[in-house]
């Protein structure tokens, strides 16, 4: 098992609620890491998906009323909507008798379901932790080309070959289209759906164009914001709002859209290895979004993200709100020898950050004047996951 960087965060969590909630894609190791965790041993584990789990739990109250002093993990949470009420009263129950902390951990992969479900029922008695793919910060630096290109789901980052993980992408995209989605409850073709994942991945990083979405599938804008709500939900897709400034200028207001993990961006768009990829010109955009996500994950908790684009062209690609109202602006750049644009220095003029960086493939830092300096992904991600400290 490779280590996981949220597990200290888990464990301590764990230590403070009577309930954690872990979301994540499926396959993303949310079951590997909840089991490993120190503060698990001893658990009790059902699965939802499990028949035989979901029987011992048609008198939820009776069976898991009896595991006092015990930790339980409950997989694919959403699927019973009601046992938030029934977990509700045992809480309160177990902390009346003093257990404090350490009562449940679930898991749940449609994040907006189960926050809706388990604030509504929980409040003040759940925290919650995200679980994303594999990033930088927990693999060996060496091997980022590989993440890159691969992605960070375990099963695919680690297959044996190109080839065996580009089958695993595609099966998992398949999965998802033809069962997953249909389980949750959205009656959507897996065909339709599964070209406007493509269009998102043609597109990444791009300016959300609803209009453009629903011309391409005949379909209407409510229907197509209805798609992007469901794929952000499975926290497959990620929209990156617009950083509103207190300046002058006409700010562009739609927010960017990028499919989170690089490697399902590349098997939608069929582009199988390195070579097929830096020939395509999604390799910047791809690279992009990459690096945003290695970055926000690494990022303090309650970090705020945005991006900065004026109407004439100034943009800065990742805008940082950090705690203790710091402000962090950082350019991303795919080659070895990155360049800082004039747009790029007329957007730090009205932003006036704290920090500013040009993120580039290499490894080398260095000042590149007027306050900017050249990194590399790995060690701002590490520069951030210190501010934690």
């Amino acid at each position: 098992m490779i280590p996981r960087t949220l597990e200290t965060r888990l464990e301590q969590r764990l230590r403070q609620f009577p309930a954690v909630a872990l979301l994540g894609p499926r396959q993303v190791g949310k079951t590997t890491l909840a089991r490993a965790c120190p503060a698990a041993a001893g658990a009790l584990y059902l699965d939802l998906e499990n028949p035989a789990d979901l029987e011992r739990l048609a008198d939820a109250r009776g069976y898991l009323g009896a595991r006092g002093g015990l930790l339980t993990i409950i997989d694919e949470v959403q699927r019973l909507p009601s046992l938030f009420q029934v977990l509700r009263g045992l809480i309160d129950e177990r902390i009346r008798a003093g257990e404090a902390a350490g009562q449940f951990l679930l898991l749940g992969s449609a994040s907006m379901d189960l926050l809706q479900q388990s604030s509504e029922s929980l409040a003040g008695r759940i925290a919650y932790l995200e679980l994303s793919p594999f990033d930088l910060r927990e693999v060996d630096p060496a091997d980022q080309s590989r993440l890159w290109t691969r992605g960070g789901f375990p099963r695919s980052f680690l297959a044996a070959t190109e080839a065996d993980s580009v089958t695993w992408r595609a099966g998992f995209i398949r999965t998802y289209l033809e069962r997953d989605i249909p389980q949750l409850g959205p009656r959507i073709p897996a065909e339709t759906l599964r070209r406007f994942w493509t269009m998102l991945a043609h597109a990444q990083g791009g300016l959300n164009n609803a209009a453009e979405l629903a011309r391409a599938l005949a379909v209407d804008g409510k229907t197509i914001a209805r798609y992007l709500d469901l794929m952000v939900d499975l926290l497959l897709v990620r929209r990156l709002p617009p950083y509103f400034a207190n300046v002058r200028k006409r700010l562009v207001k739609s927010p960017k859209v990028y499919v989170r993990d690089s490697g399902l961006v590349h098997t939608l768009l069929r582009l199988d290895d390195l070579d097929d990829l830096l020939g395509h010109p999604v390799a910047g955009a791809s690279w992009e979004g990459f690096v945003i996500e290695t970055l926000l994950r690494a990022a303090p908790e309650r970090s705020q993200p945005s991006f900065y684009r004026t109407a004439t062209g100034a943009e800065v690609d990742l805008v940082l709100e950090l705690p203790g109202n710091r402000l962090w602006a950082i350019e991303i750049k795919r080659g070895l020898a990155p360049k800082v644009e004039p747009g790029l220095r007329t957007a730090l003029a009205d932003l006036n950050p704290d920090r500013a960086f040009l993120v580039y493939a290499g490894q080398e830092r260095y000042p590149k004047g007027d306050g900017i300096e050249a990194i590399g992904v790995g060690e701002l991600a590490r520069e951030l996951t210190a501010l934690d400290d």
